[in-house]
């Protein structure tokens, strides 16, 4: 072969080679940026009726991939199949919120069991892309009474019922997490041997940890110990941010702070919870809550009653 033939066929190696590049180039991109996943919680389940195309917008520019939509027996089920499937089209899964502090009673177990199989019952009459992908419970039995004084008797209580829970929602093929505070990892498991923190994310397929600060190094800080044993046990775990007026103190939130600074700060919790397997990314609490804050609309504070 002469010389022209030779470079003829170096150059269609070349050729081959850089198609080759070209063909790798979104995957190798995926694989080196740092996606910054984020969460939201959908408390008023109402306005999807009229929103869907300005949540979905928002949420999709916000780097939103996963909705927690409360479900609202005054909602329709053709309003939830209608946003659930915009928001599949735009790549975002939707999962059904719900739970009440004194759900974590043993008395109350059947409701946590009839909301599980509601959902179930609403998946298996939908379409696959109007489906929730999951479930997530937010049940808080240390805002009532009985916590102060039998403390251990309601975590064997709910730790009963999460068993129940996620039992249902495992059978029912449903995405099982939990809204937790971060201080889990202080209380023993009633079964002992071990954090109640483990314990909650051994049983869920997630959590969500309520590590309400505004700033990243603590959020991520209250989180690390969570994150460390969700690492172990191959679970995952949202850090949350509070945008909302929690009447708590100005520490625990992003309300009264400008979006530039709230947006350093969850910088900062991605580029720590990097490090570990488990991190799913922000949960921001509330829409609501963020969509006020980014377009600059005053939020009415709101006062929460206690149980």
């Amino acid at each position: 072969m002469n010389k022209w033939g030779k470079l003829t066929v170096k150059a269609k190696w070349a050729i081959l080679a850089l198609l080759f590049c070209l063909l790798l180039l979104p995957w190798l991109l995926k694989w080196f940026s740092h996606e910054e996943h984020k969460a939201t919680w959908l408390w008023d389940a109402s306005i999807i009726a009229e929103q869907t195309p300005e949540i979905i917008s928002f949420s999709k520019a916000q780097g939103v991939d996963t909705i927690f939509l409360q479900i609202q027996d005054e909602v329709p089920d053709a309003t939830y199949r209608k946003f659930i499937a915009a928001a599949r089209q735009a790549e975002i899964d939707v999962h059904a919120l719900n739970g009440h502090a004194d759900w974590a009673y043993t008395e109350k177990r059947e409701e946590g069991l009839a909301f599980i199989e509601k959902v179930r019952a609403y998946n298996a009459a939908s379409a696959k892309n109007e489906r929730f992908e999951g479930i997530q419970l937010d049940v808080e039995p240390y805002q009532l009474k009985r916590w102060e004084n039998e403390q251990n008797s309601v975590i064997a209580e709910w730790s009963d019922n999460m068993k129940a829970w996620t039992q249902a929602g495992k059978d029912a093929g449903l995405y099982m997490s939990a809204a937790i505070p971060f201080w889990l990892d202080a209380r023993e498991s009633a079964e002992g041997g071990g954090t109640f923190s483990r314990w909650v994310i051994d049983h869920f397929d997630a959590v969500a940890i309520m590590a309400y600060r505004d700033r990243g190094q603590q959020m991520y800080d209250l989180s690390k110990e969570e994150l460390d044993e969700a690492d172990e046990l191959g679970k995952k775990v949202w850090v949350g941010a509070e945008l909302a007026d929690t009447h708590e103190g100005d520490h625990l939130t992003f309300f009264s702070k400008s979006v530039t600074n709230m947006d350093e700060e969850m910088k900062k919790v991605f580029d720590l919870g990097a490090s570990h397997s488990s991190f799913a990314g922000v949960a921001v609490h509330h829409y609501e809550a963020w969509y006020a804050k980014e377009n600059g609309i005053p939020l009415a504070r709101k006062s929460e009653e206690k149980k």
